[in-house]
Parts: structure tokens; C-alpha cells; sequence
């Protein structure tokens, strides 16, 4: 299941994934000021109505669509320069879905996206993909002519200094995780960790490498350490929601 998970994401999303994403950034992309708002969103609904797969499809969609939105400026001057945005066909109530799916191809490097057999495809995402892909070409030039126009080295250059600071910040943060006392005892979940080569230690001061610490105030919260985020989410307490990302 690990595999397969891994295999997804590096070939694309379901199409699930990608809509779900695209109401989010909808709900929390920038607002620009009338005589500079050249990508129309369309209306922004209060509360868009989401139904996740499961935790893995609920964390996914959410970091697609906060992705996107760090690169926003960058993948609507794509869209402008390489006359792939406006498109007619595609009202303004997609164009979220446009630039959700325009960070993921990018993010392929312009490969096409591989489809699942056992996944429900849905019908504008076919057609925003298929629409995307048929200009990749342009789409990469026009991403090579803004990197070279703000002498770039990677992407990573048009973040903005804030959401730099505040992904530094909360990079450094411990990892605080809910035990789901519904279905596993903190006992049995330390016995779980213990078995994969974790170490108990009593403060976050005393870090290292595979350890991790009960939360001196809420015994059903546990701490880690930053730098095993990606490990932690691979595990299976993770996948069966026996442990909660805080």
C-alpha cells in the first residue's frame, strides 16, 4: 500500500485530489486589487463542501492546494505569458482547478500524469489536464523566460519572504500528534513505536534522532522531533488514524 501511495504521488493525483485542492485555494488564494487582477477566480464560496477519501487524501489536497498558493503569482504569470490563460472554454469558476493543476505539472516537469485504473475520474479534470498537457511546451518556456527574467535558480525563488519565514518557523517546531484513544491505548502505542526504534525521552530537550516524548500536560499528545515528519506520515498508526497529525 506504501508503494502504491509513493507511485501516485509521483505520477499525479487522483482526480478527487485535484478538486478538492482546487476548492481550497479558491477559498484562500490572494485577492488582487481590480487594476492588476488579470486571472479571474470567479465567486469564492464561503464553505466549499469536501469529501476526503481518507487522512492521506485530506493532507494531500490541503498541501496542493497551500502549494499553489505560494506560487501563485508565478504559475498566473505562466498561464499569461504563454497565451495559455484566457481560455474561453474553461469559465472563470475552474480557473482554481487550472492553476491547482498547473503547480502539479510543473512539479512533474511537464510529464503526463499517469491514470489509475481503480480511480473515478471526473470530467473537468480530464478536460483541464488534457488542456494543460496539449500546451506543456509553452508552458515550460514561459516558466524558463520568469527565471530567467528574475534570475532564479529554482521556484523556490518566487515565494514570498513571508511564507519563507513562516515555513522556517514551523520547520523548527516539534511535531505534535493526537493518540486516537478511540482505537489504540498509549501503551500499545508506545509498544508500536518502540518496535520501529523509537526511544521514550522525558523533554524535548532531550531530542535525538528516533525519540519522542508524552506531552507533560495532555497524556494522549506525543511529540517528535521536525525532521521526522516524512517518516512519521509513512507509518502505519498514521495510515490508520490511530495517531493524528495536531
Amino acid at each position: 500500500e506504501k508503494r502504491t501511495v509513493t507511485q501516485i504521488e509521483k505520477n499525479g493525483y487522483p482526480d478527487s485530489i485535484y478538486i478538492n485542492a482546487a476548492k481550497i485555494f479558491q477559498s484562500i488564494h490572494t485577492e488582487k486589487s481590480e487594476d492588476k487582477n488579470q486571472v479571474r477566480y470567479g465567486d469564492n464560496p464561503e464553505s466549499p463542501m469536501m469529501a476526503f477519501k481518507d487522512e492521506h487524501s485530506r493532507r494531500v489536497s490541503y498541501e496542493l492546494a497551500f502549494n499553489a498558493l505560494k506560487y501563485q503569482d508565478l504559475l498566473e504569470e505562466m498561464l499569461l505569458d504563454s497565451k495559455v490563460y484566457p481560455c474561453y472554454s474553461i469559465p472563470d469558476e475552474l480557473t482554481s482547478l487550472l492553476v491547482v493543476m498547473l503547480y502539479d505539472l510543473q512539479d512533474r516537469k511537464f510529464q503526463k500524469r499517469k491514470i489509475f485504473a481503480e480511480e473515478e475520474l471526473i470530467a473537468d479534470v480530464q478536460e483541464i489536464g488534457d488542456y494543460l498537457y496539449s500546451y506543456r511546451t509553452k508552458l515550460a518556456a514561459a516558466l524558463a523566460r520568469c527565471r530567467i527574467k528574475y534570475d532564479a535558480l529554482s521556484i523556490e525563488y518566487f515565494v514570498p519572504e513571508t511564507v519563507c519565514k513562516q515555513e522556517q518557523r514551523a520547520s523548527a517546531l516539534p511535531i505534535c500528534c493526537w493518540i486516537n484513544t478511540l482505537k489504540i491505548s498509549l501503551e500499545d502505542v508506545i509498544r508500536d513505536l518502540e518496535m520501529k526504534g523509537f526511544t521514550k525521552v522525558e523533554s524535548v530537550s532531550d531530542f535525538g534522532r528516533y525519540t519522542y516524548a508524552v506531552d507533560q500536560h495532555c497524556h494522549d499528545v506525543l511529540v517528535f522531533p521536525s525532521s521526522l515528519r516524512e517518516e512519521l506520515l509513512n507509518l502505519d498508526l498514521f495510515a490508520n488514524c490511530k495517531l493524528i497529525l495536531q
